[in-house]
């Protein structure tokens, strides 16, 4: 799904384009998406969005009087900005935000499994919210000390995606953030000494803020179905390690794969296939 930098540049993309503009209807054609119904969707229509942002991984459309849009992209889903309108009939679909320049702001969903969702709050609920409240602080720009953060008897790869301990790291940049700090994906959180932790933390906001940076200087609108992820580790196993050279490898789950360098981030280890037996520490 996408993740933080993903994220954070669709909400500053449409967020500038969207500026002032004032919702004509709105519409939720995928019935599983519409997660609330007091306030009605209904009550967007005249009103003007006042802001897009990004906690975590999800979306908050700001609109006057003190009314919120909760979006969660789930593993398949995106929000992009349309100069044309889409048919009803688009089974892609699941929000539909048309605004009265003729635009729309679409929720879209691809694959078979309906799992994106929205929700309509007031702004005095949004604190209340369980998936809000539930999150942990941001990854990024400016997260707290990592040493009381991740101390758990938890393997760092699972630490830093849980949404719960902090918010906005998924499977792809995870990868990522780990070879930046030189540190095993399997190295429990418990285990980090101070210089462990301090490094991890810098690499964890390094790696984000350059993947945001790249993006600033590539994506434009309208935002593409897939982006151009500047990824040098993730999914690159039996390519060279773009620091030392050695060949990246992989752990295979069920749904994804964990890809590292076996001399930079396991001391030459290399740390067996998840589908064939249990994992080296």
């Amino acid at each position: 799904m996408p993740e933080l930098p993903e994220v954070e540049i669709t909400a500053r993309r449409i967020g500038a384009a969207t500026a002032d503009a004032i919702v004509e209807s709105a519409l939720a054609p995928g019935i599983n998406a519409l997660k609330t119904y007091d306030p009605p969707l209904s009550m967007l229509e005249g009103r003007q969005i006042e802001g897009v942002r990004r906690r975590g991984k999800l979306f908050l459309l700001d609109f006057e009087d003190e009314l919120s849009l909760l979006v969660h992209l789930m593993s398949a889903g995106r929000l992009q900005l349309f100069d044309k309108r889409a048919s009803l009939r688009d089974r892609t679909s699941r929000l539909l935000l048309r605004l009265r320049d003729g635009r729309e702001l679409r929720l879209r969903e691809f694959g078979t499994k309906q799992r994106a969702w929205v929700k309509l709050l007031r702004a005095a609920d949004l604190q209340a919210d369980e998936t809000l409240s539930a999150l942990g602080p941001e990854a990024w720009p400016d997260p707290p000390p990592f040493a009381p953060l991740l101390d758990a008897p938890r393997p760092l790869h699972a630490l830093l995606r849980d949404q719960h301990v902090i918010a906005g790291i998924g499977r792809s940049w995870v990868d990522e953030i780990l070879h930046e700090a030189k540190l095993s994906p399997f190295k429990r959180g418990a285990d980090l000494d101070g210089e462990e932790a301090e490094r991890l933390r810098v690499a964890t906001t390094g790696r984000l803020g350059k993947a945001i940076d790249h993006y600033e200087q590539v994506i434009g609108l309208p935002i593409p179905d897939k982006l151009p992820m500047p990824l040098t580790v993730h999914r690159r196993q039996g390519e060279p390690c773009p620091r030392c050279g050695a060949r990246l490898e992989a752990v295979f789950y069920e749904d994804y794969v964990m890809s590292y360098c076996p001399t930079c981030q396991t001391d030459g280890k290399l740390l067996k296939d998840r589908r064939l037996s249990r994992l080296l520490r």
